[in-house]
C-alpha cells in the first residue's frame, strides 16, 4: 500500500496509530527527518514508518518501514483505515423533506434535518441531524454535512466537500448604506454562495452570499475553523487559510495561498498567487504574486523581520539620545 522496504518482524501487529514520543506499546508511528531520530531508540511502538535514508547508530527495537516520503505514507494508512468506519445511509422520519426536493441513491440525512423546496442532493452524500438546506439548493455528490451545518437558498456545493458543524454557507452580507437622516439601510443580498469541489471549511466559520453574482470557493480550497468571508469574494483553488481570519467584502485571493491565524484583510483588495501570509498580518493593498508578508499593515516578509529586529533597540537609542540631551 506505501510501497516499503519492511525491515524487522514482517509479522509484527499493530493496533493503534500513535505519536512517535509516545509511551504506548503497540503501535504504529513515523518520524519524518532526522530531527526526530533519536525517538526511534527509545519509541515503545511496534512498528515506524522512517525514511529511506535513515541508518541507525544503536539498536531498534521496532520493525522499520522505510519509505521516501514517511509522513505521506502514514496518512495515506490512516486514511485507508478512516474508509473501513461504518457507513452511514438511510433517511431518518424525523428529517423534513420537502415534497419537490430531489434526493440521491445511497444518502444519509439525520434527525431533525430539514431539505427545502427544490433543494437537490447528489448520491453518497451525507446530512447529519439538525443541518437546514433551504430552498433550491444544490449539493453535488459525495459530500458530508455535520451537524447543525446551515445552507442558505440559492446556494451550490460541488462534489467531495466536508462541511462542518455550525458553518454558515450563503447568509447575507454585511451591507447597509446611511440615508439623508443618516439611518442605515439594508442593501439586498441577492446573489449566492459557490462551492467548488474538494472544498473543506471548519466548524463555525461563515461565508456569505454575493450582493450580486456569487461569492466563490474555487476547487481544493481548506478553510479552518472560525472564519469569516464576506461577500462577493473570490478565494483561488487549493488555498489553505487557518483559523479566526477575517476577509472584507469582493476581496479576491489567488491560487495556492497559505493564510496563517488571524489575517485580516481589508475590502476590494486583491492578493496573487502562491501568497503566503504570516499570522496577524493585515492587508490594506494588493499583493503581487508569491510574495512572503507579515505585519500590520503587511509588508515583505524578510523587511519586516528586519523591522522586528531593530524594534528591540529603540529602548536603547531613546536612552542614549535623551543622555546626550
Amino acid at each position: 500500500m506505501i510501497q516499503g522496504t519492511v525491515e524487522g518482524d514482517e509479522n509484527v501487529s499493530v493496533n493503534k496509530f500513535i505519536k512517535i514520543e509516545s509511551d504506548e506499546e503497540g503501535g504504529l508511528s513515523f518520524v519524518g527527518n532526522s530531527r526526530y531520530e533519536s525517538y526511534v531508540y527509545r519509541s515503545k511502538a511496534a512498528c515506524i514508518i522512517i525514511y529511506d535514508t535513515f541508518r541507525a547508530s544503536q539498536p531498534v527495537k521496532a520493525t522499520l518501514i522505510r519509505v521516501k516520503h514517511p509522513q505521506v505514507a502514514f496518512v495515506h494508512l490512516m486514511q485507508y483505515y478512516a474508509s473501513l468506519a461504518p457507513v452511514k445511509l438511510g433517511i431518518s422520519k424525523q428529517a423534513h423533506i420537502a415534497s419537490s426536493a430531489k434526493i440521491g441513491q445511497r444518502v444519509y440525512i439525520g434527525e431533525g434535518a430539514v431539505i427545502g423546496e427544490n433543494a437537490t442532493i447528489g448520491d453518497d452524500s451525507k446530512i447529519y441531524p439538525q443541518c437546514y438546506i433551504g430552498d433550491n439548493v444544490h449539493i453535488g455528490e459525495d459530500n458530508i454535512l455535520y451537524a447543525g451545518v446551515k445552507i442558505y437558498h440559492d446556494c451550490h456545493i460541488g462534489n467531495n466537500c466536508i462541511l462542518h458543524s455550525g458553518c454558515v454557507i450563503g447568509a447575507d452580507g454585511f451591507g447597509f448604506i446611511p440615508n439623508e437622516n443618516g439611518v442605515y439601510e439594508k442593501i439586498p443580498q441577492l446573489g449566492n454562495v459557490i462551492i467548488e469541489d474538494n472544498v473543506e471549511i471548519g466548524a463555525n466559520s461563515c461565508i456569505d452570499r454575493a450582493m450580486i453574482d456569487s461569492t466563490i470557493i474555487r476547487h481544493g480550497v481548506k478553510i479552518d475553523n472560525l472564519n469569516q468571508i464576506a461577500h462577493n469574494c473570490i478565494v483561488g483553488h487549493d488555498t489553505v487559510i487557518a483559523a479566526c481570519c477575517g476577509i472584507a467584502g469582493s476581496v479576491e485571493i489567488g491560487s495556492n495561498c497559505v493564510f496563517a491565524g488571524q489575517v485580516g484583510v481589508k475590502d476590494h483588495v486583491t492578493i496573487g498567487n502562491g501568497v503566503m501570509v504570516g499570522s496577524q498580518a493585515g492587508i490594506h493593498k494588493n499583493v503581487k504574486d508569491k510574495q512572503s508578508i507579515l505585519g500590520s499593515p503587511a509588508m515583505d516578509g524578510k523587511k519586516m523581520m528586519k523591522i522586528y529586529a531593530a524594534m528591540n533597540f529603540l529602548p536603547q537609542l531613546i536612552e542614549e539620545k535623551s543622555n546626550k540631551q
